[in-house]
């Protein structure tokens, strides 16, 4: 088995994982792995934009204000005030990199074209059109692969973090890197590293129906939890109201910014109905917006409910959403003549595992940044365009504190074994797999979505314990697959999620449950905490 030696371990190659080996190739030898494409990520995704107080008509309080107010109770204060106020530096450091994000007509450097999202009290998004994501994306790409101390590995899955604990080590546990899958030439191999950088990105596919691309599996958190890594907040899933609705679109989303611009949610009869459920209407915050939506649909047996931007006209719409316009019309929907049909779709973790802004863990060794990470800025529900913020500001912060600590000079002397094939044997029953797959995510949609009961709850956690059983017997029988590990990694994110929201006991945020309609003020700033032991299998860790 190949063994690479390197600095830094970084795992995904969304903003969280550029940025964080733009920062950290100075220091030493940088290894970013990313599972497919080197572009494939949710940051590529990503249409809204970055939120950040860049006018002189809003300010850092109101900022820190929505964000609170939208977490319910549940951010830490701290970290809201370090991310929001760090944010303008980190936007003209992107700026010096490339990125370009809109301004007003005629404008200098400060005139920038702010959007405004549901839950914000000012216009404070920046973005690249439609496609801010997609932009990031390509310039932070192109200034990682010109960088000689990076080197980018793609296709390549990890299957599990090594720890020491698991090797025999008496001395701290501490995480030393991780196995990977080429999953095209089906080898397995090593990287170790003194620090090991998860940014992975969520786990949408956890769910039937997602805005998130086929990669959101959830791969970081349930490599985290095997590992031993404290895991917070997984009952927190962002349920993004408007997803576009139809049978050949796959996972589109139509960005909150369209409601920003004036959108109005309404029913099959024009009925803007979220008036009916917030003062706010269309423009409440995401938790709000698609529990409204849900009702609605189930009160009244509607497939889907509709985005109304008729009146903004067609020459606005064509500047402003250039590709959700383009897109929409390829699929019959005129924005400028037609309602756009939308459901909501699961879209964003505000849970995961638990980390610092500077990416600390509670496993010495490991980092995580991006999405993948809980460091308490979103709460019980992300404010809308909060997350390539966190992201930014996260990776900047921890590269520093990974320097002031030497945190790529910890020696690590103990070598990783080799991968143990044993009795397993290449498996002929893909269908089992597929299966698997659809009954995971149909059995979180149905029980563990927008509205929960304990009667749901206890039915998915008796499901989905006995899928991860099924599948941890599956992957010692057999020999590893992407699609296996991936089974893995959703099923056991699944039973975390169920896990986390059997023990709040209240409705809060993105964690509505019916038996227990009402929020406990006692709750206030009580995180979701699990962690458990770890066994000490070594190689195959499973």
């Amino acid at each position: 088995m190949k063994t690479i030696d390197t600095n830094y371990l970084i795992v995904g190659s969304g903003i969280a994982g550029l940025m964080s080996a733009i920062h950290l190739c100075t220091r030493g030898r940088v290894l970013l792995v990313t599972k497919k494409d080197r572009a494939d990520s949710n940051t590529n995704y990503a249409q809204g934009g970055i939120a950040c107080v860049v006018s002189s008509e809003d300010s850092f309080e109101e900022h820190i204000k929505d964000t609170m107010g939208a977490g319910a109770g549940l951010c830490k204060e701290d970290v809201v005030r370090s991310i929001v106020s760090a944010g303008p530096e980190r936007i003209k450091h992107m700026e010096g990199l490339g990125i370009r994000f809109e301004e007003t007509e005629g404008s200098v450097v400060s005139g920038y074209d702010l959007g405004k999202e549901g839950g914000h009290s000012k216009r404070r998004v920046l973005h690249s059109g439609d496609m801010t994501g997609k932009e990031i994306e390509r310039v932070l790409l192109a200034r990682v692969m010109a960088e000689p101390n990076v080197q980018l590995i793609e296709h390549c899955m990890m299957i599990d973090l090594v720890c020491t604990s698991r090797l025999g080590a008496t001395s701290e546990n501490r995480c030393i890197g991780a196995y990977f899958l080429n999953g095209r030439s089906n080898e397995i191999f090593a990287v170790r590293a003194p620090a090991t950088i998860l940014a992975t990105g969520g786990g949408g596919k956890v769910y039937l129906y997602t805005s998130n691309p086929d990669i959101a599996t959830a791969d970081g958190i349930a490599a985290a939890w095997r590992a031993g890594a404290r895991i917070a907040n997984m009952e927190f899933i962002q349920f993004h109201p408007t997803c576009f609705y139809h049978r050949d679109a796959k996972s589109f989303l139509i960005s909150e910014a369209v409601r920003g611009e004036g959108g109005m949610i309404v029913d099959a009869d024009g009925h803007r109905f979220v008036d009916d459920y917030d003062s706010r209407g269309s423009l409440a915050p995401r938790d709000i917006v698609a529990r409204a939506i849900d009702d609605e649909m189930k009160r009244s047996g509607m497939p889907c409910v509709y985005l109304d931007i008729r009146d903004k006209g067609r020459d606005f719409l064509l500047r402003r959403f250039p590709n959700i316009f383009s897109t929409c019309l390829s699929l019959g929907v005129d924005m400028a003549k037609d309602l756009i049909p939308v459901v909501p779709a699961a879209h964003y973790f505000c849970g995961g595992v638990q980390a610092g802004i500077d990416g600390k863990t509670s496993l010495p060794g490991l980092y995580a940044c991006g999405e993948v990470a809980c460091t308490g800025l979103h709460g019980a529900n992300r404010l809308a365009s909060n997350s390539l913020l966190e992201a930014l500001v996260c990776s900047d912060v921890m590269a520093r504190k990974m320097c002031e600590d030497d945190a790529d000079k910890c020696v690590v002397e103990v070598g990783i074994p080799e991968w143990e094939i044993g009795d397993a044997a290449s498996s002929d029953e893909q269908v089992v797999v597929e299966h698997s797959w659809n009954e995971v995510r149909t059995c979180m949609w149905d029980y563990v979505g927008i509205v929960r009961t304990n009667k749901r709850l206890e039915r998915a956690f008796r499901r989905i314990h006995n899928m991860v059983e099924e599948v941890r017997e599956y992957y010692w029988e057999y020999l590893v697959t992407p699609d296996i590990l991936e089974l893995r990694n959703i099923a056991q994110t699944g039973e975390l999620i169920i896990m986390s929201a059997q023990r709040r006991r209240e409705s809060r945020g993105l964690h509505c449950n019916l038996d227990y309609p009402d929020m406990d003020v006692a709750l206030n700033g009580v995180d979701t905490v699990l962690e458990r032991a770890v066994s000490s299998d070594v190689a195959r860790q499973g």
